[in-house]
């Protein structure tokens, strides 16, 4: 025995020499040939000792093969109690395991890869509440209305200094102010169709990501929509986790972070124990002499003799 481990108890002589029980034992739980070398033994407690040999099974290096024997008190006879794998101090592990939340970073989402939405993510939220007030920042609501009388009893006739003049009223510079359109050029259709044909090609409905996803962007809660005529096929995506977080993205195009793609079902609970503490199982002192033979009740042994 070579690199023996002891407690602060001594073990048990008999147990620490039945090292070919416990190497037979090993070599019965695993693959042929994968026992090495006996490493040493550590005693567990009185007349319990377990012995170690080396695994020489590939993937499991540092990994040792542990069998412990036991021995009654006052017996002779060393008993196997149990044979297991387990890593030793420089044994090869996994890295600790964590949640596929906390793994996940943006751009790890391939083509096929489907990303589960929690019900009650904080990202998302109804597309409609059923209230008939508007909300507290539309242009309707009182509060708002109320803001721009404020702002309006504030505006002086003149002009402040850093803006340029406003427009006589009535003209046509007016008017596309008043419209927000006082830009002096805008995207022509040649323009639009080439603007189109990039984002198209970029985040469109042939990509491969596209193609496996399990629904489009039309119908994602993390599509932010757009104005003007590029609205009505395109959108910006707001998903972190998505590949075209912050891009403009057309409404045939999809990913595996889609808002809808699948629900995280809740964590199953196991149905709490049952214990009967009201029955009662008997359980015969002393067993039969006969172990062939059926007992006899007193009732048939008084029909037998009076037969």
């Amino acid at each position: 025995m070579s690199a023996a481990t002891t407690r602060s108890r001594t073990p048990d002589r008999l147990c620490a020499e039945a090292v070919d029980l416990a190497r037979a034992a090993a070599e019965e739980a695993a693959a042929p040939g994968v026992v090495g070398e006996h490493t040493g033994l550590v005693s567990e407690g009185d007349r319990v000792v377990t012995h170690f040999f080396e695994c020489k099974e590939l993937g499991y290096r540092g990994w040792r093969w542990a069998v412990t024997v036991a021995r009654a008190s006052r017996a002779k006879i060393v008993t196997l109690d149990e044979a297991v794998l387990l890593p030793g101090p420089d044994a090869l592990l996994a890295p600790e395991w964590v949640p596929w939340s906390e793994r996940l970073r943006p751009g790890d989402m391939g083509p096929g890869d489907l990303l589960p939405t929690d019900a009650d993510d904080l990202r998302l939220e109804p597309g409609f509440s059923g209230e008939d007030e508007p909300a507290p920042d539309s242009a309707v609501s009182a509060d708002m209305a109320e803001l721009v009388e404020a702002e309006d009893a504030e505006v002086t006739a003149v002009p402040p200094r850093k803006l340029p003049a406003a427009p006589s009223r009535g003209s046509i510079a007016a008017l596309a102010e008043e419209l927000g359109m006082r830009r002096a050029r805008v995207l022509s259709r040649y323009g639009l169709h080439m603007a189109a044909d990039r984002w198209e090609e970029a985040f469109g409905a042939k990509t491969p990501m596209a193609q496996a996803a399990p629904a489009p962007c039309v119908s994602c809660g993390f599509l932010v929509p757009i104005g003007g005529s590029l609205g009505q096929a395109f959108g910006l995506c707001a998903n972190e986790f998505s590949p075209a977080d912050g891009h403009v993205v057309s409404l045939a195009y999809g990913c595996g972070g889609h808002s809808e793609a699948a629900v995280m079902p809740r964590p199953p609970q196991p149905a709490p124990p049952v214990i009967d503490e009201t029955r009662v199982d008997p359980f015969p002192l002393r067993p039969a002499r006969d172990s062939g033979s059926v007992p006899v009740s007193d009732d048939e042994t008084a029909e037998l003799g009076h037969s």
